[in-house]
């Protein structure tokens, strides 16, 4: 017979100082985010396992941000495992959770799904506190290498680290601190392939020749440099400084289009998409590079979700005052309701596709800085039409260059 299953004491759970931690992430009860599903299925591919979470430890419940195999959203946090690892702040593995009076009640060990392996890691913040878990779990007793657990405990690290990167972004939004917005951008565009590049180097690590290992050992420790970068960054860029862009100035459009269409031809070819980028004699105030950065995350974005065989136009043509710049495709189009809520952070047009869901985000916060205004036109189906209103170069001659309609 089963022995009785022992709680323990939750009231560490419960204090203020961690609740009040894990609230400022504002991450609880929001939707799904490709990224945190990406380490999910990582935990478990690594640990072979058919079942793994991202679990945060509320007061009264343990709540999922991402899950695969479970199939709820969260349990209370009676039935946790997981906070026995957030009060201990060390991985746990369970290789038998039937043989451990601990969890002899627990229903999700005792009937269905009947689980019987379980190992977690700590979701830890830099000063300490433990948010919740990366954990897997089978139905079957079983082992983890010390390999995998060392694993476990780097996804935990990333998910942490995209807790950070996220809080960071949301309180930019709060406080318009364009200096951070500008380290998330660069966060946003190298931290994953780091990542991946990272584990790949580990991995070769443990079957290296010995003629390899120095190369590879050389590699890993620059990659480490480079996480620490990003790691002073994110804690920069979450301070309050202040951070002035470049001042504006005459910049010429077609200069700025010439390398949007020479960088994103080559994705375009790949998806059999037909590019047309416009020439134009168009000077504008404003600064190339970045608004290279926003031209360039629309024109992404229309590649990204136009099918083979469609088509994206860019082109522009003066009015009196301001440039109107066109970028229009032929993909999947946006309901009204996706449309109001497009340049939100961590939002994607397909919850399947790649990213953080950061692109449209940073997008919107460029053209802030740069003075231009931007608008959305979508059919669900037929294409996506946005029109950024560029300020006019106060010298710049009547043009009577047109804009192409996409048919």
């Amino acid at each position: 017979m089963l022995k009785q299953n022992l709680s323990p004491d939750l009231t560490p759970l419960r204090h203020a100082h961690r609740l009040a931690t894990l609230y400022s992430y504002e991450i609880l009860d929001t939707q799904r985010e490709s990224v945190f599903d990406d380490i999910t299925r990582m935990a478990s591919t690594i640990c072979r396992t058919p079942i793994a979470s991202i679990t945060l430890i509320d007061a009264e419940r343990q709540w999922f941000k991402s899950e695969i195999g479970l199939g709820k959203s969260q349990t209370p946090i009676s039935a946790s495992i997981c906070a026995h690892v957030v009060l201990e702040n060390d991985v746990l593995v369970i290789a038998d959770t039937s043989a451990d009076r601990r969890f002899g009640g627990n229903p999700l060990y005792t009937g269905d799904p009947d689980l019987k392996f379980y190992a977690g890691a700590p979701i830890t913040t830099a000063d300490g506190v433990t948010l919740g878990t990366m954990c897997v779990l089978d139905t079957v007793s079983r082992s983890l290498t010390q390999e995998q657990i060392d694993m476990l405990r780097m996804l935990a690290r990333q998910v942490m680290m995209h807790l950070e990167l996220r809080r960071m972004l949301r309180l930019s939004e709060k406080t318009s601190d364009y200096r951070a917005r500008m380290l998330a951008s660069a966060a946003h565009d190298l931290r994953q392939p780091l990542f991946v590049a990272s584990l790949s180097v580990q991995s070769l690590l443990q079957e290296a020749a010995p003629h390899q290992l120095k190369r590879l050992t050389l590699a890993n420790g620059g990659l480490e440099t480079i996480k620490k970068g990003f790691n002073r960054m994110l804690i920069a860029a979450s301070g309050h400084a202040s951070f002035t862009l470049a001042e504006l100035d005459d910049t010429d459009l077609g200069d700025v289009l010439e390398f949007i269409h020479a960088n994103f031809l080559p994705l375009a070819e790949r998806k059999d998409i037909r590019l047309s980028v416009l020439r134009t004699r168009l000077h504008v105030h404003s600064d190339a590079v970045q608004l290279e950065t926003l031209i360039g995350n629309l024109v992404a974005n229309a590649v990204k979700y136009t099918e083979a065989g469609g088509r994206v136009v860019v082109g522009c043509r003066r009015h009196a005052d301001h440039v109107a710049l066109h970028i229009i495709d032929t993909g999947i189009g946006m309901a009204s309701e996706s449309v109001n809520t497009l340049f939100e952070a961590f939002r994607q047009g397909d919850a399947q596709s790649e990213g953080l869901g950061l692109g449209l985000w940073i997008a919107k916060r460029t053209a802030e800085a740069l003075g231009v205004s931007v608008q959305i036109h979508s059919v669900p189906g037929r294409g996506t039409h946005f029109i950024l209103s560029l300020p006019l170069k106060a010298s710049t001659e009547p043009s009577s260059e047109p804009i192409v309609q996409v048919r």
